[in-house]
């Protein structure tokens, strides 16, 4: 049986907002299981934030752990950027995808999903429009993830209908980007071109049939071998 994969996360940082006189401090304590977050603590907010409402009911946390070792992360991170000069660390520019939850149908309620991955610094803002116009009703969003690689990812989940001629937009501000990168989708673009899917599926025909003829011809011979083999010691024996 594989052994399940746990993660334990804590870090912390400083970051230097353009025109601000002081640093700004942000950490975060994180708890993952089989890469699906369980639970974090942010340093700013002092509270436990479950990933799921129901986590809560067959687990505890006290944020105080969570704080106190933040705050060991935060001594360790001094002395090392004293070391180093207080050398910035370079900026990884994030990607970003956005994608319906569930199959597209005009009218039934969904869920758009910004998908945010490979940043670094763990510093970013994820802005949802609808039609040009920012929206934040019921608009939830995971803690910042850790990636195997020392990036980051993250998600922002947009509660929606779609009607036709609406158009959504995903805006990303981060500091390895030279200006917001915004993704706009559409529900157009979840409806399959009648065309495209027709020669898909002609496609498949054309290619099942082929794929039966060289199956049949490879067992054709096979049987023409085995009974010409056949009839041969069948000679022999009489012989």
């Amino acid at each position: 049986m594989a052994e399940a994969d746990y993660v334990n996360l804590d870090f912390f940082q400083e970051t230097f907002p353009a025109g601000a006189k002081a640093e700004v401090d942000a950490g975060e304590y994180l708890d993952e299981f089989e890469g699906e977050a369980i639970f974090q603590v942010d340093w700013a907010r002092k509270t436990v934030s479950w990933r799921l409402p129901d986590f809560p009911r067959f687990a505890g946390f006290e944020a105080a752990g969570a704080l106190g070792s933040l705050s060991v992360v935060k001594n360790n991170l001094e002395v090392l950027m004293k070391l180093s000069n207080r050398t910035r660390a370079q900026n990884a520019a994030p990607s970003v995808k956005v994608y319906p939850k569930y199959p597209v149908e005009t009218g039934d309620p969904n869920a758009l999903i910004c998908f945010v991955d490979h940043f670094s610094p763990p510093v970013l803002n994820v802005t949802w429009l609808k039609n040009g116009q920012m929206v934040s009703k019921g608009v939830e969003e995971t803690a910042i993830l850790p990636r195997a690689d020392h990036a980051f990812r993250k998600f922002s989940y947009l509660p929606f209908v779609p009607e036709e001629g609406d158009f959504y937009t995903c805006r990303v501000e981060h500091r390895g980007l030279p200006e917001p990168l915004t993704v706009i989708w559409s529900p157009e673009e979840s409806t399959p071109d009648p065309d495209t899917a027709e020669n898909v599926l002609c496609g498949l025909g054309l290619a099942f049939g082929i794929l039966g003829i060289i199956v049949g011809t490879i067992l054709f011979l096979k049987a023409t071998r085995m009974t010409d083999h056949n009839s041969r010691n069948g000679r022999s024996g009489g012989l």
